[in-house]
């Protein structure tokens, strides 16, 4: 495993930390303003994409690019730092068309699709003309085990009718969403519940679709959505399913291993933001004639997070390197340590700057409050902390199991005779 970064990779993130210098961090308040005042998609959107895309910084995240599809052709590895870089703007992933949920829908569509699903779907969302969603989860049952998913897709003659409901789903409330990509059941009695689900494309316009509402993430509104949708017998061509039926829940899988390493590296991104902004303010502020840095607890809180960041990058880097190497499939072990792992460390170093700054911390006039939220609510996306727990714990006891370590040696105790 080689984690320095190739000249090319330095050469995208000098290019990269330039472009967000330039052009993202001086337009962070008009986006405020802009959205509170419900302008959304924002004024200078599109003319930032534009100006990406010319720059060669655009679908840096998609390691399958064909010569005629545009983007840039990085391994999971090589695109890890620079969603770091992205990561400390949530917003700013669009600019370069490297937003969660377009990107995974993007790898999907890329592995499955058809000609004319790639002409119709795939084509519009590689330029960043459309948006997407993927409706997978449901309210009614525990939808971190995907074979829990409710979600009916009934043949019917050369259609297919999906019936059911959906919330969470991310996106969908953007005024250029035009796809989502649904997960449901083709075959409810399949003795295999792993072969049960498809994957199908529903046009945002289809009749039957209905946005019930736009659901609020730890109290707060996204523009993009995270809605409530129901699939009120919405009938599609049959031609509209994606790969093969019964193959739903490994598309899933072979979706969310690439998408993980992206969370968490924007993650990190936020950590390391946090971070920084802790050590400004423990710099500039004083309490009992000293400045905040030199009391014990703010040196603690500074050394702790540089520590726990730079783990977490390393753990970040191996799973994406394994992935590039052997697969999504192969590479779950790694990819649920980092899952269980990098919410709890977000969430905690963006806590201690709040706690740097007091109750200014809490407030709008920075985005601690914000990035908090969005370290919390990563604790459920993509499976719960506690399945990925479960399974790295069942990992290593097959793992001491199989090279059958003989611990018996380590028990320093006297032997006894048997007592009867």
């Amino acid at each position: 495993m080689h984690f320095e970064h190739s000249e090319r990779v330095k050469q995208l993130q000098q290019q990269l930390t330039a472009f967000m210098d330039a052009h993202i961090y001086p337009r962070l308040q008009q986006y405020r303003d802009e959205v509170k005042a419900g302008q959304y998609p924002v004024s200078f959107m599109a003319d930032l994409k534009t100006l990406a895309k010319s720059e060669g910084l655009w679908n840096l995240f998609l390691p399958g690019l064909q010569d005629n599809e545009p983007g840039t052709r990085l391994s999971n590895l090589e695109y890890a730092p620079l969603a770091e870089i992205m990561g400390r703007v949530p917003w700013c992933s669009e600019v370069f068309n490297c937003n969660a949920p377009d990107t995974g829908n993007m790898e999907l569509l890329h592995l499955f699709a058809t000609p004319e699903q790639r002409e119709q779907w795939l084509n519009p969302l590689l330029n960043g003309e459309i948006r997407s969603a993927f409706a997978m989860t449901e309210p009614d049952v525990g939808s971190s085990d995907a074979t829990n998913i409710q979600t009916r897709i009934a043949r019917d003659g050369d259609d297919y009718i999906v019936s059911g409901r959906k919330w969470y789903i991310s996106n969908s409330a953007h005024p250029h969403c035009k796809l989502f990509i649904l997960m449901g059941k083709t075959d409810p009695d399949n003795p295999n519940p792993h072969h049960q689900q498809s994957m199908v494309l529903i046009p945002r316009d289809a009749p039957g679709v209905k946005i019930l509402r736009n659901l609020k993430v730890m109290n707060h509104t996204n523009p993009h959505g995270h809605c409530e949708i129901l699939f009120d017998n919405v009938r599609i061509p049959a031609s509209n399913l994606l790969g093969e039926e019964g193959k739903g829940f490994a598309m899933a899988q072979a979706r969310l291993g690439p998408g993980r390493i992206h969370h968490c590296m924007r993650s990190i991104g936020q950590a390391e933001l946090a971070l920084q902004l802790l050590i400004g303010r423990a710099q500039e502020r004083k309490t009992n004639g000293k400045f905040l840095y030199q009391h014990g607890a703010v040196a603690d809180w500074i050394a702790r997070s540089r520590i726990e960041i730079e783990q977490a990058r390393l753990l970040v880097l191996k799973a994406a390197w394994k992935i590039d190497e052997v697969g999504s499939k192969a590479a779950a072990d790694d990819i649920s340590l980092i899952k269980a792992l990098i919410p709890t460390l977000h969430t905690t170093v963006v806590d201690r700057a709040m706690q740097t700054f007091g109750a200014m911390g809490t407030s709008e006039d920075l985005p601690l409050a914000d990035m908090w939220s969005q370290g919390r609510a990563l604790r459920y996306a993509d499976g719960p902390d506690e399945v990925h727990i479960r399974k790295i714990a069942r990992m290593e006891i097959k793992r001491t199991n199989e090279k059958a370590v003989d611990v018996s040696h380590f028990y320093f105790r006297p032997e006894y005779d048997e007592i009867n």
